[in-house]
This record gives C-alpha cells, structure tokens and sequence, in this order.
C-alpha cells in the first residue's frame, strides 16, 4: 500500500546523484547483500539463500532511492513482503532489522562516495538526502518490523492449531488419511525413543494449564514433549530416551503440580499412545491433590479407581460394621489403619505419627479387626482392608452412600 511520506525538497544534485546510483542498482544490490552477509550472522548462516537476499536487496536500493528522484507517496509493499517472508522463514526480527540498518547504510555510503567523485555536490543537498534516507529508513523498518509480526502471529497459531489436532490424532489413536504415526510424531518434534509416556493432569479450572511451563522445563532435562489442553485436563507424551528419564519426568511434574496428576507405564510403540492414555487417566483418577501417580506405582489405588462401578458394593462387603459407627469414631479408626499401612505395620511409628501411645494404635487395630472380621496378620484380609480403605480415600462419599 502506498502512503505518503516525507519528502526532501526536490535538489536537483541529489537527483542527478540518484538516478545514478538507481542505474547501477544491480550492481548496488550485490554489494549490500554481500555486506549484510559480512556483517550479520544469520544471513551468513544459509537460512536466507543469497538469491533471495540479492532480489530483496535489489528492491530495496529501489525503494531507498526512488524518493530523492519522485516525490510520489512511498511503497511500502517491499519491506511488507520482506516481513513477510522473513517471518515464514524464522529470521530473528532483530537481525532483519539489523539488515535494513546495514542497507540504508551502505546506500549513504554510496551515495557520499558517487557524490564526491562527481565533485559537484553541495553539503546542502548531502544534508537533505541523510535527513530524507533516515526517515525513510524508519518508515520502512516500521512497515516490515509490522508485517513481520502480524505474519509470525498468524502463523504460529496457524501452527498450534495443527499440532494440537496432531496430539489429539496420537491421543485418541485416530490417525488417518496419508499422515502414518510416525510422520506426525516427526512434525510434532518428537524423536525416536526406546519408550514413551503419557501424562494427564487435573485443570483447576477451564482452560487453564495444569502444568504451566512444562514442555520448557522438560526440554531442559532433555525430555522432548507435546502437549494439548482439554476442557477437564491437560494431557501430553513425553519421550523418555532411557529409563531414568521416568523417574525425571516424575520429578519435573511434581515441581510444577499444584492438582492431581497421573502417569502412564512406559510403552515402547507410538502406535499404543491411546491405551496408555486410559492408564493415565486411571492413574489420575488414583492420585491426590498435590500428587503424581504413576500407574505401575499405585496398583492398590489404580485398582480402587478403575472399579469404580462395583468399588461401592466391595467397600460395604470389606468395612462391615465399621461404616456403621459415629463418623468421628469411624474416622479416627480407618486414620489409625492407615498410619499403621504407611509404616511398615509398626504401630510404635505409627502412634509416633498419630501422637498416641503404641498400645493405642493397637486398641485401634483390634477394633478395626472385630468390627471387619479381618485379621491383620492374615495378608489377604490385610490386602483387602488396604483396597477398601484406598477406595474411602479416593471417594470420601463411599462412607455415607
């Protein structure tokens, strides 16, 4: 689109001057193109062919030198069009702008020397030419820097949108049409890994990250992820490249948690990242606030919240008479049991734990055994006492339903 802009008064020095330069403006081009490659890194670096940097080149010596010759408004469709393909092709703004710097630059340069070998130029019209090559450079460094942004804006949601429908394909195990599991785990930046792993974290609220900062943070353990956000949980792969990386992962998790988290055993096969989302999930549905579950770590409680249907009956069958009593009665005893659990069956560190005397916790048990018919020195009472007593505390509503 061309706007208008402010021009110098039309020196006839200068004009001659320009329409010199502009007849040599192959020649000009070339030489701010090798100077900006000279001078600048990423344009060294192969990321911008030198084809497409001499063309942009060429039209900005145009663009640079039309308006000492006409005053018409300027055109800013070139430095668009540059913002606009730099963008697609990931140039650091900075080093672009960088590169509009080195180009007005090496044009006054040229221009100083073509001045002084024609002799005739009066400082007057030099003034008036750098005046007018400074406003211009900042007119267009302001329309590219624009377009430049609109454009990485664009298509970096452009690009999310993809990749989150690439999650979700792995996710659900819905791939389809030409894209194979692995082409989609090459666009999503996930390397070839001996295992995987399937995270599902609990939003705290609609839209809200579970996990803020995750994928970075596991970057930074080496741990490359993708990651979707689903109306009730966050739920994301992470490629773990040897068996600590688990334990890494678990440990990463933990520092960001604030809710409930569940992880998946590893698997060895892209092709099964939907099944081990169900074991995250019930591995989720296992943990507590503030926890991360992983599924092979907690099969008692995987086991309470995978039952979910037939957990109310089990727990009625199991607890017994227990349920019947006062609810602080009741409570104070299945705390005792579980103290005693979590403790190795030591009721001296148990009633550590509970700021009760061992014998106490021992009154406790013997209650919880005659109330439950369950011997605690039988392991398969023990095991089933353990199974109810994790189900009332994944599903409180389980001792009044």
């Amino acid at each position: 689109m061309a706007v208008p802009a402010t021009q110098p008064l039309r020196n006839p020095e200068i004009v001659v001057l320009a329409r010199s330069l502009l007849e040599r403006r192959q020649e000009i081009a070339d030489g701010m193109a090798e100077r900006i490659r000279r001078e600048i890194d990423f344009y060294r670096s192969g990321a911008v062919s030198l084809d497409d940097l001499r063309a942009s080149c060429d039209r900005n010596v145009e663009m640079i030198l039309w308006p000492l010759v006409n005053p018409a408004p300027v055109d800013l469709r070139p430095p668009q069009e540059t913002g606009r393909r730099r963008a697609r092709q990931r140039a650091p703004l900075s080093e672009v702008m960088a590169a509009y710097r080195v180009g007005f630059r090496f044009v006054w340069e040229t221009l100083v020397v073509e001045a002084h070998e024609r002799g005739r130029t009066s400082s007057e019209a030099l003034v008036a030419a750098a005046s007018a090559l400074w406003v211009s450079n900042d007119e267009y460094t302001d329309a590219m820097a624009t377009a430049y942004r609109e454009t990485l804006t664009a298509d970096l949601r452009h690009d999310e949108r993809e990749r989150t429908a690439m999650v979700e394909a792995l996710l659900d195990g819905t791939v389809s049409g030409s894209s194979t599991t692995w082409e989609i785990a090459d666009m999503l930046r996930l390397p070839a890994s001996p295992n995987y792993a399937v995270v599902a974290a609990e939003v705290s609220d609609l839209a809200r990250e579970a996990l803020p900062g995750v994928e970075g943070r596991l970057i930074r353990k080496d741990i490359a992820s993708a990651w979707q956000l689903r109306p009730e949980m966050q739920v994301g792969m992470a490629c773990l490249k040897n068996p600590a990386k688990l334990d890494a992962l678990v440990a990463t998790l933990r520092e960001v948690n604030a809710g409930r988290v569940g992880v998946s055993p590893p698997y060895p096969a892209l092709e099964h990242t939907a099944s081990a989302l169900r074991l995250a999930r019930l591995a989720l549905a296992a943990s507590r606030p503030g926890l991360v579950t992983v599924f092979d770590s907690a099969p008692l409680s995987v086991t309470a919240a995978s039952a979910s249907e037939v957990m109310p009956r089990v727990v009625t069958a199991i607890l017994g008479a227990l349920l019947e009593l006062r609810p602080d009665d009741r409570d104070i005893l299945l705390e005792t049991l579980e103290a005693w659990r979590d403790n190795n069956g030591s009721a001296t560190t148990a009633g550590a734990k509970l700021f009760c005397h061992p014998n106490t916790v021992r009154h406790r048990l013997r209650r919880v055994e005659n109330l439950t018919g369950r011997s605690l020195s039988d392991p398969l009472a023990i095991t089933e006492l353990c199974l109810a007593l994790e189900a009332v505390r994944l599903r409180p509503e389980l001792l009044t339903s």
